[in-house]
């Protein structure tokens, strides 16, 4: 064999034994990257457990409005533990008077529910949900309400509305409504999907209707972070939203609103 091709082949066996190298170097450094967001690097972690780092899984499922879907952002025994909590003090659900500010019996909801006290509010349980909102969220937790819970039973639904404010009484503490978090708390229900009439150009199935918008499916554990006021800072109309009829099941819920201010 000429020089000149021993050579070559030379070098040619060198390259092809550093792409192999170098391809082993970079398995083993995306394995590296992977493990790393895995659920195992942070077993020991206290705050990565609050906030469920490697479980929970955001989905954006609209820009305008503003939507995502949080998957896995509540642990079973959470979901449970909220409910648990809520059964013996269900009330039937009210909405907003404009012109009062106060609450009152509405056929636009037909759902039962009630609000956590402050002092649950300093239960483990509780206040580590409360963490996880306002992280993902990014809105400070003293801006938020106290969470309410609700359950939608057979033939229930909360037809579509804005969570923004109308009236100039619920400004006066925390001012309008920046967000809304809507955490799932029970499986095996038909219907109950969360509609968003103004979101997408696609059909989707709400209370077994099918309707132009997006509809979410109420599953266990996710949650719907969407946000009621635009990047410009004014209340954003296309957020409207309701709760599709129940055809059979329980539908359990719990919603967190926050503010512009500090409410408490």
């Amino acid at each position: 064999m000429a020089p000149a091709m021993k050579i070559v082949f030379g070098l040619l066996a060198f390259v092809t034994a550093g792409m192999i190298v170098g391809a082993f170097f970079q398995l083993a450094f995306i394995l590296k990257l992977e493990d790393s967001y895995g659920i195992s690097h942070w077993d020991n972690d206290t705050d990565a457990a609050v906030l469920r780092i490697g479980y929970v899984k955001p989905e954006i499922i609209s820009w305008s409005p503003r939507i995502i879907v949080l998957h896995d952002f509540l642990s079973s025994e959470e979901c449970d533990y909220l409910r648990a909590l809520a059964k013996p003090r269900l009330q039937i659900s009210t909405v907003v008077d404009v012109k009062t500010g106060k609450g009152i019996e509405s056929k636009v909801r037909t759902s039962s529910g009630m609000f956590l006290s402050s002092e649950e509010k300093t239960h483990q349980v509780v206040q580590a949900i409360e963490k996880r909102i306002s992280v993902y969220s990014q809105v400070p937790i003293e801006n938020g309400e106290l969470i309410q819970v609700l359950r939608y039973e057979k033939n229930q639904y909360y037809k579509p509305h804005h969570d923004y404010f109308s009236d100039t009484f619920n400004l006066k503490r925390g001012g309008q409504r920046v967000a809304t978090m809507l955490m799932y708390l029970s499986d095996n229900v038909e219907g109950g999907e969360t509609y968003f009439p103004m979101a997408g150009s696609s059909k989707c199935s709400c209370g077994g209707k099918v309707v132009d918008g997006l509809c979410v499916k109420p599953i266990k554990g996710n949650a719907v972070l969407f946000w009621s006021m635009g990047l410009d800072g004014q209340s954003d109309p296309s957020s409207i939203h309701g709760g599709c009829e129940v055809l059979s099941g329980v539908k359990w819920s719990a919603t967190k609103w926050m503010r512009q201010r500090a409410t408490f």
